[in-house]
């Protein structure tokens, strides 16, 4: 393979940047760089020194170019299981591109998106998710996203898999060995036994596939959607939350047209914030699709906030809320009823428990309405569960578990053997084809395309 370089820190000019190195030619190319007195070649592995890179190709003035922190890893004890050499320079941006200048200049090559984790993989430093885990860990914007990420990194879903591929290759082993006794009519497997695996293996599935929902909702942030009438100070509320003035705020009815997102983090998880155009009846053509939004908004929220007047009646509002979701339904949505305006009550006629009172424009008892959100997260225990946060993922184990179906109604059906254990070994194509140890070209290039360069 050719050595690689490339910028492994964000574009931009910062106090210091790495540029990585890696290849077979990564120590003599980057000793290139130094002074004799720097000591580099003779520098240990896995070992920091302060050393000197020289501007060789003004070679009659020996200009220096930075004073750098360098770091080298031999194989296969490295990140990419090749010679990697880590340079700490200044962040100055002529540094860093001179740096890849004279990198390119000595015979290395810019490497591509990627590149880095895939020569890992490559190398088995790492398993396709767990090296997928890696982006997912750079892109992390909370603690919950980070703790999932760095799951998948340690080998939560590789294990995960192995256990279940292990399982199939028992029970395709069992069914191999009577392809080969067909002549005699010998069953080596009990099929009662193989269903109840079966039934184990796909349970093990679908607990994996139902997880994708919450993986992608940790992941991007849990849709929360701020929702009521107009002028019930649904802004208000968002602004209060969020502590800035994010939407605007007016007396006039119908101030909010469109849907106004924003993210907040509570407690380590992240949030995603929409304010909606308040729901009522309107004739203005800009309005209703506003509020057609809203209607959508409440469809794909995982939590609702509906938020009231709270001088109207307890009736009042069921009413409201029946009205609005007869056509579109709550589901399995966590449904959070918030009376605002309590600064504007001189009473609150009716009250109760499962109600939060509250002035958004004061900012008062917003706390309770927070703790009810973060509740979401320990009532549906998705902070220590496995999982997908991958679409890749979630689709191969769609086509496993179809797999796995056709098995489980060829053992029921009594079907010949040979057919039942082809679908047991599509399954485990489907399994090697998720933990990479069947891949193509086209699919790690579209995998490892995505990466940043430098990663």
């Amino acid at each position: 393979m050719n050595t690689i370089c490339a910028i492994a820190t964000p574009a931009g000019m910062g106090a210091t940047a790495m540029i990585r190195i890696s290849g077979s030619e990564a120590f003599g190319i980057a000793g290139i760089l130094f002074s004799e007195k720097s000591g580099f070649t003779e520098q240990e592995a896995n070992r920091a020194k302060l050393a000197t890179i020289y501007d060789k190709i003004n070679i009659s003035e020996q200009s220096i170019l930075d004073q750098v922190v360098v770091t080298k890893f031999a194989a296969p004890h490295s990140f990419t299981g090749e010679d990697v050499v880590e340079i700490s320079c200044h962040g100055s941006l002529y540094i860093q591109h001179r740096i890849l200048e004279l990198l390119l200049s000595y015979g290395c090559r810019m490497a591509e998106p990627g590149e880095f984790t895939q020569r890992a993989f490559l190398n088995g430093k790492l398993d396709l998710p767990q090296a997928e885990a890696i982006a997912d860990l750079v892109e992390a914007q909370s603690e919950s996203a980070h703790h999932n990420a760095m799951q998948q990194l340690q080998g939560e879903l590789s294990n995960k898999m192995a256990k279940l591929r292990d399982e199939l290759m028992q029970l395709a082993s069992l069914l191999e060995l009577e392809l080969d006794f067909s002549e005699e009519d010998v069953e080596f497997a009990d099929r009662t036994a193989l269903y109840d695996l079966l039934g184990q293996i796909r349970t093990e599935v679908d607990k994996l596939l139902q997880s994708y929902q919450w993986g992608t909702m940790l992941k991007n942030g849990i849709p929360v959607a701020i929702v009521g009438e107009p002028n019930v100070g649904k802004s208000t509320l968002l602004n209060a939350l969020l502590q800035r003035e994010r939407a605007i705020v007016s007396d006039i009815p119908g101030t909010t047209r469109d849907t106004i997102e924003d993210t907040f983090i509570l407690h380590g998880t992240l949030f995603r914030f929409i304010d909606t155009a308040g729901i009522r009846e309107s004739g203005d053509t800009i309005e209703r699709l506003g509020i057609e939004r809203s209607l959508e908004t409440i469809r794909k929220a995982a939590i609702v906030l509906w938020i009231f007047d709270s001088r109207k009646t307890i009736q009042e509002v069921k009413t409201e809320i029946a009205n609005t979701t007869r056509s579109i339904g709550l589901g399995d949505k966590k449904l959070i009823l918030i009376g605002n305006k309590t600064d504007l009550a001189s009473n609150i006629s009716e009250q109760s428990e499962t109600i939060h009172y509250i002035s958004a424009k004061q900012g008062e008892n917003l706390n309770s309405v927070l703790t009810e959100i973060e509740r979401f997260v320990e009532e549906h225990n998705i902070r220590d569960a496995t999982l997908l946060t991958n679409a890749r993922h979630q689709s191969l184990l769609k086509e496993i578990r179809k797999a796995i179906e056709r098995t489980e109604v060829g053992l029921q059906q009594q079907m010949p053997t040979d057919l039942v254990a082809e679908d047991v070994r599509v399954a485990l194509h489907h399994i090697g084809e998720l933990t990479g140890s069947i891949a193509t070209d086209d699919i790690l290039n579209n995998i490892f395309g995505k990466f940043c360069i430098g990663k």
